[in-house]
């Protein structure tokens, strides 16, 4: 028996208990010092407050101050926090991580540098790592998975990428199910950048819900044309990433392209596209969805900056990213929806 400590009780680090548990391992959920009602309620209900599923009887739950007694023993750490989460993490639970224990991490994102680099976020904590002159081997969770649907058990095919095969041999053994199949790889960066590319990729295709919603009503029918069209050319695009960052491969655009698939259609990403597409600007969606938290405006932000750098460099031209480069419009220059069907079209 393994003992799995998960940091972060939002919806995907907490859904990644009901495997771990279910395979017969001990697992220890800790909140950060935003989970703390989460804690409090799956302590005294053994589920979570947006989960219509309990728990697997046995999971342990600690709050942030027990943060030292939940790491001592564990076999890896899950990191379980958002994007926004990244810098806290670096700075309060790495130092804490004993050398030689795995941290295996369910935060997508990217960040770019001033010369129009793309750096995945274990290339951040590996900074981080680095100065404190620690060794935890960093592993990371890519893929088409819904914390939701993993919860209800639905056929959910992901990739761990890490360094070292023989670690991610063994988080595979303690965490695959006959619901949850798990794919290995040693392209940290090409499986983490797909994977953090489809966020501002999948705002783009929900554009095109929110426009077909204001030209024939909001109860009208979807229309897939459009959004078959723009997903289309988002797979294009995040292809011509990878190859900027020397990651492009068959297996690396695949998992990328199944996780823009499940982000369109479900989750905030989503409603902040409709939104858009209806016409409102990004101030008015973010007030709309309530300070909801959007990792997908701010990945394709990052991006859009980095193609820029890189354009004056010579090396990428964006007339090669029209969609991103629209997307940055709407959300930078605050730009009306136009989609620019034309720039997809080729001749071959």
């Amino acid at each position: 028996m393994a003992i799995v400590t998960i940091i972060g009780s939002g919806m995907m680090g907490s859904a990644l208990a009901f495997p771990a548990r279910e395979n017969g391992h001990e697992v220890r959920l800790v909140g950060t010092h935003l989970d703390r009602e989460i804690i409090e309620t799956s302590i005294k209900t053994n589920r979570h407050p947006k989960f219509v599923k309990d728990f697997p009887a046995g999971v342990k739950y600690y709050q942030i101050e027990d943060v030292d007694a939940a790491i001592e023993g564990a076999d890896f750490v899950i990191g379980g926090v958002s994007s926004f989460g990244v810098d806290w993490f670096a700075d309060v639970i790495l130092p804490k991580i004993p050398d030689g224990m795995p941290l295996l991490t369910v935060t997508k994102g990217l960040f770019d540098t001033e010369d129009g680099k793309l750096l995945t976020y274990p290339d951040l904590w590996q900074k981080k790592l680095d100065e404190l002159h620690k060794n935890v081997p960093l592993n990371a969770i890519g893929g088409p998975c819904t914390s939701y649907e993993l919860v209800a058990h639905d056929q959910t095919e992901v990739a761990f990428c890490g360094k070292d095969l023989k670690i991610l041999s063994f988080l595979r053994d303690v965490m695959a199910t006959d619901y949850y199949h798990i794919s290995l790889s040693t392209d940290v960066t090409g499986i983490e950048s797909a994977v953090a590319l489809k966020n501002g990729y999948a705002l783009g295709i929900a554009l095109t819900i929110g426009l077909n919603q204001k030209a024939f009503g909001l109860d009208s029918e979807l229309h897939f044309n459009s959004q078959a069209a723009v997903f289309g050319q988002a797979v294009k695009e995040m292809y011509r990433l990878l190859e900027y960052q020397g990651a492009a491969s068959l297996d690396n655009i695949s998992v990328g392209a199944g996780d823009l698939y499940v982000t369109v259609y479900g989750g905030r990403t989503r409603l902040v596209g409709i939104l858009l597409g209806r016409g409102l600007n990004i101030d008015e969606a973010k007030a709309e969805l309530n300070g909801v938290t959007l990792e997908s405006l701010v990945v394709a932000e990052r991006v859009a900056r980095a193609v820029k750098v890189a354009a004056k460099a010579g090396k990428l031209d964006p007339a090669n990213f029209p969609l991103l480069m629209h997307v940055n419009e709407i959300l930078v220059e605050k730009k009306e929806v136009s989609i620019p069907w034309e720039d997809f079209t080729f001749v071959k």
